[in-house]
């Protein structure tokens, strides 16, 4: 689990093309400091596994066929610069929200709106998220968590501080940049209980007999 605080804005240094999957070597030294094989990381949203952990704060990491097709990480290529975080540890405050690093899907910066000490951005919405997503609730857009200040049938709006601007790759990416979404896991259990609930109510007045 994560919380959608970004640590440190690593690197892709490395990409092998495996056919069905790819191994990323990334730099990222504050998240290496402590971390082994078999650990989880946050690279931009995706939680991947640490495969091994290489000098100059570098580590390896597989990501497989499904993963590149329903995220933009197959886009990345050495150079690419990415959100790092590492899993959330049970003794830390929780500052974003619940984050698992699945992404849901992908959507597209649609466009930037800069104010005197924020940024407005804009992204495309793809349809089948956009019933969990509201004003005002929470959101992991490459892995940052971010509060929906403004929302539309398909697309959503999120404003950026300073420092959100300055230490992630949100800050920088152009329009028309494809960006990992992950909504808050809580609406989608809260939709499979209620749609559960459903189907059984009328599953049970389908099937009661009348005694009186």
């Amino acid at each position: 689990m994560f919380t959608g605080i970004v640590e440190e804005l690593g690197e892709v240094v490395g990409k092998d093309d495996l056919g069905d999957s790819a191994r990323f070597t990334i730099r990222g030294p504050v998240v290496t400091a402590d971390a082994g094989h078999g650990d989880s990381i946050a690279v931009n949203g995706v939680c991947l596994t640490v495969v091994e952990v290489l000098p100059d704060g570098q580590f390896t990491a597989d990501v497989m066929g499904e993963t590149l097709k329903r995220s933009s990480l197959g886009r990345l290529d050495a150079g690419s610069p990415v959100n790092l975080e590492r899993a959330a540890a049970l003794n830390s405050r929780l500052g974003g929200h619940i984050v698992q690093g699945h992404v849901d899907g992908t959507g597209q910066i649609q466009a930037r709106t800069p104010a005197e000490h924020w940024e407005v951005v804009r992204i495309g919405l793809p349809v089948d998220l956009a019933r969990y997503v509201v004003e005002k609730g929470s959101i992991t857009v490459d892995g940052i968590s971010l509060t929906v200040s403004g929302l539309g049938d398909d697309w959503f709006e999120v404003s950026l501080i300073p420092t959100t601007r300055e230490l992630t790759t949100l800050g920088h990416a152009a329009p028309g940049i494809p960006v990992n979404l992950e909504v808050d896991v809580i609406a989608k259990y809260v939709e499979r209980l209620l749609s559960h609930n459903v189907t059984s109510a009328s599953g049970f007045a389908d099937t009661h007999e009348d005694t009186t």
